[in-house]
Order: structure tokens, then C-alpha cells, then sequence
């Protein structure tokens, strides 16, 4: 796979999380714990991708 290739999957991937965030912050009894753990997802994805582009 190239790298273009990959970082286009890792998109894919820290957009389903932000839209799963956004899900989550609205849905009721959803637990901030939960909701942390896919924002550090995110991040970690962002800064995947911030890596490999630079």
C-alpha cells in the first residue's frame, strides 16, 4: 500500500471517529469516558496522518 494510499484510509477513519464524537456528545447517558477515549482515537489518527504528509 502506498503511503498515499494510507494516509487517504487513516482520513476515512478520523472522519467516521469525529462523526461517532459528534454521535456520542449528543446522544444522552453516553459516558464522557467513552467519549474521551474516541476523541484520543481521533487524535491519534490526526497526528498519524500529520506525520506521514510532513
Amino acid at each position: 500500500m502506498s503511503v498515499a494510499a494510507h494516509v487517504d484510509q487513516l482520513k476515512k477513519k478520523h472522519e467516521i471517529l469525529s462523526d461517532a464524537v459528534e454521535q456520542a456528545q449528543r446522544a444522552p447517558g453516553i459516558d464522557d469516558l467513552e467519549i474521551a477515549d474516541l476523541k484520543k482515537q481521533k487524535l491519534k489518527l490526526k497526528e498519524e496522518i500529520s506525520r506521514l504528509t510532513n
